[in-house]
């Protein structure tokens, strides 16, 4: 599992962030909490997951890039619309997981 840098976080997570992030990583189940990550296949742009999904090891040890992480269904589908906003402003498209996976490696060459 890999994390974007800049990750979306919802407002009602913003002060736990840490906490909620390292709950995930250790497998730790976590009610009405969900995973934003890119999609595994090109034809789709994300894909939402509850976070107690996280607590099997298949999924921890996948290569899936973790892009947000909200505290609730509306407040989930409120960052993804956030992302594909700020995708559609920045390169004027959704190729979502191109635009993530650049910002990605223009990080990681900083």
């Amino acid at each position: 599992m890999k994390w974007y840098k800049d990750l979306y976080v919802g407002y009602n997570l913003l002060e736990r962030k840490r906490d909620v992030i390292r709950k995930i990583k250790w497998g730790k189940i976590q009610w009405n909490v969900y995973v934003i990550t890119l999609s595994k296949n090109k034809h789709d742009l994300l894909e939402i997951y509850p976070s107690n999904v996280f607590a099997q090891k298949y999924y921890r040890k996948s290569d899936c890039v973790v892009v947000g992480i909200a505290y609730g269904k509306e407040e989930t589908l409120d960052m993804v619309k956030l992302l594909i906003d700020d995708c559609m402003a920045d390169t004027g498209g959704v190729q979502v997981r191109e635009y993530i996976l650049e910002k990605m490696e223009k990080s990681r060459e900083e």
